[in-house]
Parts: structure tokens; C-alpha cells; sequence
């Protein structure tokens, strides 16, 4: 199953390997779209493919460490 999403982080997050962390416990597979990341903001737009149940918990722990998550619909590719 794969799903699209934006992230945006807060500060004190862009610098932590979140996705990392988050895709090798849950085993997905992400894949950066899109990205914008300065010293004050974050943002990605991001395809995880996995298992619904691990998208799920995934998406749940990242929301948890604060990062705001929103599903995508349609082609990102501009």
C-alpha cells in the first residue's frame, strides 16, 4: 500500500533523523518527493509504501514527536 503525505516539522525536529527512525522501525519505504528545509522550517512531501497497519503506526509516531502530518491526493510531480 502506498500513501502520500506532507510532513512539516517543527524546529527542534529538523535536525532528527525522524524518517529514518520511523521507516526502518516500521518497515517503510519512503521516497522525498518534495522538500523545503531551512534552519526555521520543515517540509516534505513524501510516498510510504508498507503494510496499512505499519502506515498507520508510522504515521502515528511521527505525529507523536510533533510532526504535523497530511494526506496527499493526486501527482506531486509539478
Amino acid at each position: 500500500m502506498k500513501k502520500r503525505v506532507k510532513l512539516t516539522f517543527p524546529q527542534e525536529r529538523i535536525k532528527e533523523p525522524v524518517i529514518f527512525k520511523m521507516a526502518k522501525k516500521y518497515d517503510i519505504m519512503p521516497n522525498i518527493r518534495r522538500a523545503r528545509v531551512t534552519e526555521d522550517f520543515g517540509e516534505m512531501i513524501l510516498e510510504l509504501e508498507g503494510t496499512e497497519a505499519n502506515l498507520e503506526k508510522g504515521i502515528k509516531s511521527l505525529k507523536a514527536k510533533g510532526v504535523e502530518v497530511e494526506l496527499v491526493e493526486g501527482d506531486v510531480l509539478e
